[in-house]
Protein backbone atom coordinates (compact mmCIF):
# COMPACT_ATOMS: atom_id res chain seq x y z
CA UNK A 1 0.00 0.00 0.00
CA UNK A 2 1.34 3.31 -0.74
CA UNK A 3 0.94 6.12 2.22
CA UNK A 4 2.37 9.73 1.63
CA UNK A 5 5.80 10.23 3.27
CA UNK A 6 6.05 11.41 6.86
CA UNK A 7 8.44 13.22 8.92
CA UNK A 8 8.94 10.32 10.71
CA UNK A 9 9.79 8.54 7.32
CA UNK A 10 13.04 10.35 7.29
CA UNK A 11 15.61 7.66 8.52
CA UNK A 12 14.08 4.86 6.20
CA UNK A 13 13.76 7.00 3.11
CA UNK A 14 17.80 8.29 3.45
CA UNK A 15 18.82 4.90 4.03
CA UNK A 16 16.79 3.78 1.19
CA UNK A 17 18.46 7.06 -1.14
CA UNK A 18 22.51 6.25 0.37
CA UNK A 19 22.44 2.24 0.77
CA UNK A 20 25.77 1.00 -1.48
CA UNK A 21 23.59 -1.30 -3.60
CA UNK A 22 20.78 1.79 -4.30
CA UNK A 23 22.64 4.78 -4.53
CA UNK A 24 23.85 4.71 -7.85
CA UNK A 25 20.68 4.09 -9.25
CA UNK A 26 18.87 6.92 -7.07
CA UNK A 27 19.17 11.27 -7.68
CA UNK A 28 21.27 12.19 -4.93
CA UNK A 29 25.30 12.02 -4.48
CA UNK A 30 26.14 10.31 -1.41
CA UNK A 31 25.55 13.00 1.45
CA UNK A 32 24.93 13.50 5.22
CA UNK A 33 21.59 13.55 6.66
CA UNK A 34 21.97 17.11 7.56
CA UNK A 35 22.27 17.61 3.67
CA UNK A 36 19.53 15.49 3.22
CA UNK A 37 17.13 16.96 5.57
CA UNK A 38 16.09 20.11 3.32
CA UNK A 39 15.81 18.04 0.22
CA UNK A 40 13.54 15.36 2.18
CA UNK A 41 11.57 18.43 3.73
CA UNK A 42 11.11 20.03 0.10
CA UNK A 43 9.29 16.31 -1.18
CA UNK A 44 7.34 16.24 2.12
CA UNK A 45 5.92 19.70 1.16
CA UNK A 46 5.40 19.12 -2.24
CA UNK A 47 3.87 15.80 -1.75
CA UNK A 48 5.84 13.63 -3.78
CA UNK A 49 7.30 11.25 -1.61
CA UNK A 50 5.34 7.94 -0.71
CA UNK A 51 6.28 5.13 1.10
CA UNK A 52 5.17 1.29 0.08
CA UNK A 53 3.96 -0.27 3.37
CA UNK A 54 2.99 -3.94 4.06
CA UNK A 55 1.26 -4.70 6.99
CA UNK A 56 2.53 -1.49 8.96
CA UNK A 57 6.25 -1.80 7.63
CA UNK A 58 7.88 0.55 5.37
CA UNK A 59 9.68 -1.48 2.80
CA UNK A 60 9.91 1.14 0.01
CA UNK A 61 9.65 4.54 -1.51
CA UNK A 62 8.77 6.44 -4.59
CA UNK A 63 8.15 9.61 -5.97
CA UNK A 64 5.15 11.09 -8.31
CA UNK A 65 5.50 14.07 -9.42
CA UNK A 66 2.86 15.18 -11.81
CA UNK A 67 3.48 17.84 -14.79
CA UNK A 68 1.42 20.69 -15.25
CA UNK A 69 -0.40 22.39 -18.42
CA UNK A 70 -0.46 20.43 -21.50
CA UNK A 71 0.92 17.83 -19.75
CA UNK A 72 -0.65 17.51 -16.44
CA UNK A 73 -2.21 13.52 -17.50
CA UNK A 74 1.65 12.69 -17.15
CA UNK A 75 3.13 12.22 -13.84
CA UNK A 76 7.10 11.02 -13.78
CA UNK A 77 7.95 8.52 -11.58
CA UNK A 78 11.03 8.23 -9.70
CA UNK A 79 13.45 7.16 -6.50
CA UNK A 80 11.86 3.72 -7.15
CA UNK A 81 13.27 1.57 -3.96
CA UNK A 82 12.58 -1.44 -1.80
CA UNK A 83 15.04 -1.74 1.13
CA UNK A 84 17.29 -4.62 0.13
CA UNK A 85 16.20 -6.63 3.03
CA UNK A 86 13.08 -7.34 1.48
CA UNK A 87 14.16 -7.95 -1.53
CA UNK A 88 13.57 -10.96 -3.74
CA UNK A 89 9.94 -11.39 -2.83
CA UNK A 90 8.38 -9.73 -5.52
CA UNK A 91 7.31 -6.74 -3.77
CA UNK A 92 9.06 -4.25 -6.45
CA UNK A 93 6.59 -5.92 -9.29
CA UNK A 94 3.90 -4.73 -6.27
CA UNK A 95 4.97 -1.42 -5.83
CA UNK A 96 5.21 -1.00 -9.21
CA UNK A 97 1.15 -2.01 -9.61
CA UNK A 98 0.10 -0.03 -6.64
CA UNK A 99 1.75 3.32 -7.75
CA UNK A 100 0.45 2.89 -11.58
CA UNK A 101 -3.21 2.39 -10.01
CA UNK A 102 -2.98 4.83 -7.59
CA UNK A 103 -1.43 7.32 -10.59
CA UNK A 104 -4.63 5.86 -12.78
CA UNK A 105 -6.77 7.00 -9.94
CA UNK A 106 -5.66 10.84 -9.42
CA UNK A 107 -6.49 10.81 -13.13
CA UNK A 108 -2.82 10.42 -15.01
CA UNK A 109 -3.50 8.50 -18.13
CA UNK A 110 0.44 8.38 -18.71
CA UNK A 111 3.32 7.67 -16.67
CA UNK A 112 7.29 8.23 -17.07
CA UNK A 113 10.61 7.20 -15.57
CA UNK A 114 14.05 6.95 -16.90
CA UNK A 115 16.75 3.86 -15.45
CA UNK A 116 20.10 3.74 -15.94
CA UNK A 117 21.77 1.62 -18.51
CA UNK A 118 23.72 -0.65 -16.51
CA UNK A 119 20.44 -1.37 -14.21
CA UNK A 120 19.04 -4.35 -15.89
CA UNK A 121 17.22 -5.73 -13.02
CA UNK A 122 15.29 -2.39 -12.75
CA UNK A 123 14.58 -2.31 -16.05
CA UNK A 124 13.48 -5.83 -16.49
CA UNK A 125 11.15 -5.12 -13.04
CA UNK A 126 9.31 -1.88 -15.25
CA UNK A 127 8.85 -3.91 -18.45
CA UNK A 128 7.05 -6.82 -16.10
CA UNK A 129 5.05 -3.58 -15.13
CA UNK A 130 4.10 -2.47 -18.39
CA UNK A 131 6.75 0.07 -19.00
CA UNK A 132 8.02 0.29 -22.67
CA UNK A 133 11.42 1.57 -23.80
CA UNK A 134 10.87 4.68 -25.44
CA UNK A 135 14.36 6.41 -25.99
CA UNK A 136 18.24 6.40 -24.84
CA UNK A 137 19.32 9.46 -22.96
CA UNK A 138 22.98 9.57 -23.82
CA UNK A 139 25.24 10.40 -20.99
CA UNK A 140 22.46 11.39 -18.62
CA UNK A 141 23.04 10.54 -15.10
CA UNK A 142 26.29 12.36 -13.48
CA UNK A 143 27.48 9.94 -10.97
CA UNK A 144 30.25 12.70 -9.82
CA UNK A 145 31.66 10.76 -6.95
CA UNK A 146 32.36 7.86 -9.14
CA UNK A 147 33.19 10.40 -12.49
CA UNK A 148 30.71 8.51 -14.31
CA UNK A 149 28.38 9.60 -16.96
CA UNK A 150 25.33 7.00 -17.40
CA UNK A 151 22.69 6.39 -20.26
CA UNK A 152 19.40 6.43 -19.33
CA UNK A 153 16.45 4.18 -21.15
CA UNK A 154 13.10 6.75 -20.95
CA UNK A 155 9.76 4.10 -20.21
CA UNK A 156 6.83 4.80 -20.80
CA UNK A 157 3.56 3.35 -19.99
CA UNK A 158 -0.07 4.63 -21.20
CA UNK A 159 -3.04 3.83 -18.33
Amino acid sequence: MLRPATVADFSFVYDLYFLPENNPYLLYEPMSKDAFEPIFAAQLNEGVKYIFDINGHAVGMVKISGYTHRMAHIAYIGAVAIHPKYAGHGLGLQLMHDTIHFCKSLGYTRLELDVDDDNPKAKRLYEKAGFETEGLLRNYSNRAAAGQLVHNYRMGILL
